[in-house]
């Protein structure tokens, strides 16, 4: 692994009086056939005390960031830019659910210190300057089998830490590892302490489960990560307006899944900028079955319930905007009977979101039947949206070729002057050959005219 790390780390190691080690996710990644990159994150450890290592930092020039002396922790940067956390071997003790720990005991025995961790296939070490592997607990055998094992009884560990629930189903997308029996039925048997854990952790760890194909190429990542949560029953805790779709099935003749099935695998087909669309896209179905006993209007009902649960997990604005808009929008044109000037109207109003509805209806018709064959809605809406750009058709107001002033020299009162470029955007929309300065104007003082006799 020595040939894998800076040269600062190396040289911090070689500056301290006991040895340090990396531990966690870039250990087990490299003996997993995937050494870390550039910018890996690496987690550092010893029994020495916090104050010997910042010491050893000062001897090197390695930038101290800040220091938690309660749990032993100090954030460091080299000169290279590398980021490291190094922790104090400790015991923890938690209150049950709670992600910090309620006492913490330092000591130098490195079994104890691996005992505090989750899996055992985290908890293996490197002594980077002994350059030799310390496995307390049998993690690199995991390795190799590709399994994910609790470090003590699932229960326990479960138990002490509501995060860990999130960090299995993570963890096993991003690496391939499947979870052992013990660990999904501990998991299970305490998936209701992920409620007590901050909604900016749950989220935190749901965005990159969902984006756990960019860890290691493997398409599959997200959706294995989603149906482990789904059987440990945590999804249910997390997003149960998503979850009470399991088993609930729909029509035969365009889908092969129940509800919650078929949004796992829209997101399996979807590009990782819409996968929380792709995920909640349906999130209105169950409501809707629940009160009108069909699906009707379940992308309107569904864009609200997905900006909820996403405020709710404390997502960025923006995100949630995007994505209660695309829930929206997913149905329009589902049976490709709508009229040219309805698809027109519905193009504007996507704007730049245009191709994240193309790619979320994709996603979408996909995971009906696994059919990979282009959606047809997408491809009519394409033909009209080319149409509209060979037309020149105007999408602004900054886009059409008359301005306010225009306007007001027609002696529109500047009240009035918005309404009646928005009567412009949308005289232009169903041809764009009409966006000329004589044409608009003469349609401007018609269109004023006529509401003004």
């Amino acid at each position: 692994m020595k040939n894998f790390l800076p040269e600062n780390l190396i040289a911090l190691a070689d500056a301290c009086a006991l040895p340090l080690y990396v531990v966690g996710g870039s250990v087990r990644d490299l003996l997993a056939g995937h050494p870390p990159e550039g910018d890996a994150d690496y987690d550092l450890a010893s029994p020495m005390s916090e104050e010997d290592f910042i010491a050893a930092c000062e001897k090197c020039g390695t930038h101290v960031r800040a220091v938690y002396p309660r749990t032993g922790t100090v954030k460091v940067r080299d000169e290279a830019g590398h980021d490291y956390e190094f922790t104090r071997f400790r015991t923890d003790r938690y209150l049950r659910g709670l992600h910090t720990p309620a006492e913490i005991a330092f000591t130098d025995d490195i079994l104890s210190d691996a005992r505090r961790r989750d899996f055992c296939a985290n908890a293996v070490y490197y002594d980077i300057r002994a350059e030799r592997y310390v496995d307390p607990l049998g993690g690199m055998e995991d390795i190799e089998r590709r399994l994910l094992r609790t470090v003590r009884a699932p229960e326990c560990v479960f138990g002490e830490d509501g995060l860990r629930l999130l960090r299995l189903a993570r963890i096993a997308a991003q690496t391939g590892f499947a979870p052992d029996a013990a660990a999904l039925a501990g998991a299970s048997a305490n998936a209701a302490l992920i409620e007590d854990i901050a909604p900016e952790r749950v989220f935190r760890e749901l965005q990159l489960l969902l984006q756990a194909d960019a860890r290691h190429g493997d398409a599959e990542a997200p959706y294995r990560g989603l149906c482990i949560l789904r059987d440990t029953t945590v999804l249910g805790h997390t997003m149960p307006a998503l979850a009470c779709g399991e088993g609930m099935a729909q029509r035969s003749d365009f889908h092969s899944y129940d509800v919650l099935e078929h949004a796992f695998r829209c997101v399996r087909y979807a590009p990782a900028r819409i996968r929380w669309a792709a995920l909640l896209h349906d999130v209105g179905k169950p409501f809707c079955m629940r009160r009108d006993g069909n699906f009707h209007a379940h992308a309107e009902e569904g864009a609200p319930i997905a900006a909820k649960i996403l405020s709710g997990l404390r997502a960025p604005k923006a995100l949630v905007d995007e994505t209660a808009f695309l829930v929206k929008m997913h149905m329009r044109d589902f049976d490709c009977r709508m009229r040219e000037s309805k698809v027109r109207a519905d193009i504007r109003a996507c704007g730049d979101r245009l191709p994240l509805l193309f790619a979320l209806k994709q996603a979408d018709f996909s995971a009906c039947k696994d059919d990979l064959s282009p959606a047809p809605t997408v491809e009519k809406w394409r033909v009209v949206a080319e149409k509209m750009r060979a037309e020149g058709v105007p999408m602004t107001l900054g886009e059409l070729a008359v301005g306010g002033d225009d306007i007001r020299a027609l002696g529109v009162p500047p009240r009035e002057t918005s309404r009646v470029l928005r009567e412009l955007l949308d005289f232009c929309l169903q041809d764009g050959r009409r966006n000329r300065r004589d044409c608009l104007l003469k349609h401007a003082a018609a269109v004023f005219a006529g509401k003004n006799p």
